[in-house]
């Protein structure tokens, strides 16, 4: 039996209608070398039956709906191989750009999908929120990150298993394995990608899923980088209680010295707690 490197895992949650396409298409570019995992995610469909005729693939089901992150989750504790490659089933991903992604993977730890070609057909409506994601990621991280949550990317197994513990199970997997790596000085290579328009309905919720990806960021750097958020906010307040200065100096008779003393404190203190945990992240990692 050959040695299996790459393991493709495949999240499917109600795709009665793209799966067996996306199966078919990922098979054209596989060899003997990989093998495909399927996790079906609770689907109420037919999305089960249908994946039951596939000769050749690994079928992981979910009683329930678990979400995006528990799916990768259960298809990385059945893979063998030496790298995880993740693809959507939705048919959005170009299952072409893979043999592409598995040659670059070995003078890497993640290789990523990035869609950022001109043709890639991103909603308009998420490209704000994603132009504005990827703004707060850049700063927090210090690189620039061309695709912050692409659903193609292909990972060193041994380095995933560092962070698996911190990933979480819903769609912010991609998002918290990018910002893990990066923050930790991992090499990441991005590769422009097309991006196509999904079949059947997106299971993203825009407000909701919108807040918890900023929460996310902003969490995930305080686990892995917490002076890049600590000194910012110490930079604010120290700022607010400078401008309260000069406006009680030249303006009012009465100096606000408590509000003062309260808010140099404060920045003083949120400076303090930043290098206090940016010690305890060295020390733990």
């Amino acid at each position: 039996m050959p040695l299996i490197k790459t393991s493709i895992i495949v999240p499917a949650f109600n795709e009665e209608r793209i799966i067996e396409k996306v199966i078919a298409d990922l098979k054209k570019y596989l060899n003997e070398a990989c093998e495909i995992i399927v996790v079906n995610d609770g689907s109420t469909d037919r999305t089960k039956e249908l994946l039951e005729r596939i000769p050749d693939i690994k079928i992981v089901n979910h009683s329930r709906n678990r979400g995006y992150g528990a799916a990768l989750k259960s298809g990385i504790k059945k893979s063998q191989g030496e790298y995880v490659l993740i693809i959507d089933a939705d048919g959005s991903y170009p299952t072409e750009s893979i043999s592409e992604l598995i040659s670059q993977i070995d003078s890497y730890d993640m290789v990523v999908g990035a869609r950022i070609k001109p043709q890639s057909q991103i909603p308009a409506l998420r490209r704000p929120t994603k132009w504005v994601l990827n703004c707060l990621a850049n700063y927090l991280t210090g690189t620039k990150i061309p695709d912050l949550n692409s659903g193609l990317r292909i990972i060193k197994k041994d380095v995933l298993r560092r962070f698996i513990r911190f990933l979480p199970d819903g769609f912010s997997f991609t998002t918290t394995i990018t910002l893990a790596l990066l923050t930790n000085n991992y090499q990441v290579k991005y590769l422009p990608i097309d991006y196509y328009k999904r079949r059947g309905k997106s299971k993203i919720r825009p407000v909701r899923d919108t807040l918890n990806f900023f929460q996310l960021i902003i969490k995930a750097v305080l686990y892995f980088s917490p002076l890049k958020v600590f000194i910012p906010l110490s930079l604010i307040v120290f700022t607010i209680a400078l401008i309260i200065v000069v406006i009680s100096v030249l303006f009012t008779p009465q100096f606000a010295d408590t509000t003062v003393v309260i808010l140099f404190a404060t920045a003083l203190q949120t400076f303090f707690f930043g290098l206090l945990a940016e010690i305890i992240v060295h020390n733990k990692n």
